[in-house]
């Protein structure tokens, strides 16, 4: 069983499926440098890019500022084929404080700010990092519509959403990904990524290693190891892991969670045998299964793991060469 390495993003940007995301570039709370000297996160960019990587994902509010202004100092000017992703509507106030802000003024000027530090005229990707419950579906990406039509964005992507508001979404524009949580031991967004199927929509999956539960070890330099590209409770981003559409966990009005909440939780201990015999089989590290594990299930899953360590940059790349056999596959799917 092999992988196929590209996806053709939005239908006309070819990337390599295994990305980076940037997250773990910023400090605790998602506030600051995680490293005081720039050179270290510029190296870990640059390695990435010399290993192939062509989908680099960023977000305005990791630092904030500090993860984009990190991606432009390491990269532009960009080669050809590299296709770098940020995301807009969320406001970031200190270490583990931020707010959904989704009115149209707010996102054109979240945009403009985005196109400046990134030293760029066009943002390859945009995505909405939360949909604003204040604020209509339609004038939100009606807004990154008219951003789309006057050139200073590319593709539209959205931010933990569920199946249905997919849906509604892409009656109101192409909607060219997604991004929701899932990995190995948390499937829940099961029925939003076969609509991604469905439809060729990339499926960005957040936490793809678990925040470091999918993995042997944890990272030597402070954060989960290839696991720090999103925001999480024990990180000092969301409040709540797993209510993340509010600050503090406030969740919708009517209790429900806008992602899928079917086969939400695998058994961790099922799903450890499983990874460290495969892994074994493979001499391989448990967190490069979880990765392959992700490439084989879907066409459509783009992982981005972070980190910030070549080292360990390295060792997540290297898990886009494990050929993982049906019967690896059908052991990890039945372990969670």
């Amino acid at each position: 069983m092999t992988t196929e390495t590209l996806f053709p993003l939005g239908g006309n940007l070819p990337v390599r499926r295994l990305g980076f995301g940037t997250g773990g570039l910023a400090g605790p709370g998602y506030w600051g440098r995680r490293h005081d000297d720039a050179r270290v996160s510029v190296s870990v960019l640059r390695r990435a890019v010399e290993r192939g990587v062509t989908l680099i994902d960023t977000a305005d509010n990791y630092g904030p500022d500090v993860a984009e202004e990190l991606v432009a100092q390491a990269l532009h000017p960009y080669t050809e084929g590299l296709v770098i992703a940020t995301k807009g509507g969320v406001v970031r106030t200190g270490p583990d404080i931020w707010h959904i802000a989704g009115r149209p003024e707010q996102l054109r000027a979240m945009c403009e700010a985005s196109l400046r530090r990134l030293r760029t005229e066009t943002i390859d990707l945009y995505q909405l990092h939360r949909l604003d419950p204040e604020v209509p579906m339609a004038d939100q990406i009606g807004t990154l519509a008219e951003l789309q039509q006057a050139g200073k964005i590319r593709h539209i992507g959205l931010d933990s959403i569920s199946a249905k508001e997919l849906e509604r979404a892409q009656a109101i524009a192409p909607i060219a990904s997604v991004q929701n949580r899932y990995n190995l031991l948390d499937r829940g967004s099961e029925e939003l990524l076969h609509l991604c199927e469905k439809r060729g929509t990339a499926f960005l999956p957040w936490f793809p290693l678990g925040h470091g539960a999918l993995t042997s070890r944890r990272d030597t330099d402070g954060g989960d190891h290839s696991d720090n590209s999103r925001d999480s409770t024990s990180a000092g981003g969301f409040a709540n892991a797993e209510d993340s559409r509010h600050p503090g966990g406030a969740g919708r009005s009517d209790g429900s969670d806008r992602s899928d909440r079917s086969n939400r939780k695998g058994d961790p201990n099922d799903s450890g045998e499983a990874l460290a015999a495969i892994a074994a089989r493979h001499g391989a590290t448990t967190g490069q299964i979880a990765l392959s594990w992700l490439l084989h299930r879907s066409p459509v899953l783009l992982p981005t793991p972070g980190t910030g360590s070549t080292a360990h940059l390295d060792e997540n790349l290297d898990a886009a060469r494990i050929a993982l056999t049906v019967g690896d596959m059908a052991q990890l799917n039945s372990a969670a």
